[in-house]
């Protein structure tokens, strides 16, 4: 194989994974959702600036799904199910914080079983969000939140 041959394979290549995270990104658009900073929350690790990433929170029925805008997976990265979700914290966003999530974020810890995320959003998005929260079918089940 020739340079220039290698060279163009490697645009071309560049040129279609542009073309799927735009196309990708489009799709995510158009099919609704708001815009939500998530974090994975390990126990070990301080909480920092560090680990997060943007992307598209979608509800569908009883569970929330989290995409990350950049990305070429193509099904939801992070699925928390309203059923077992547990808000065990909220603050607004660190001064470190600010270029990585919403313009005045506030950031909600999120339990589910022994995973932890946090979710950093706007004030707007929180309002919707803790509605979802709360609008459970009477007699279905709870939502739990820690004290």
């Amino acid at each position: 194989m020739s340079v220039e041959t290698a060279i163009a394979a490697a645009l071309l290549l560049g040129l279609f994974l542009l073309a799927w995270l735009a196309y990708r990104r489009l799709r995510l658009i158009r099919a609704g959702g708001v815009d939500v900073s998530l974090r994975r929350v390990r126990p070990s690790a301080p909480t920092s600036a560090r680990g997060w990433s943007l992307g598209l929170l979608r509800y569908q029925g009883d569970e929330v799904v989290w995409f990350r805008v950049i990305s070429l997976r193509g099904d939801a990265e992070v699925r928390l199910s309203r059923r077992d979700l547990e808000i065990t914290d909220r603050r607004r966003a660190y001064p470190s914080e600010e270029g990585v999530v919403p313009v005045d974020a506030t950031v909600v810890r999120c339990r589910e079983g022994r995973r932890t995320v946090e979710l950093a959003m706007g004030a707007e998005v929180l309002t919707g969000f803790l509605s979802w929260l709360e609008a459970t079918p009477p007699g279905t089940f709870g939502i739990r939140k820690a004290s």
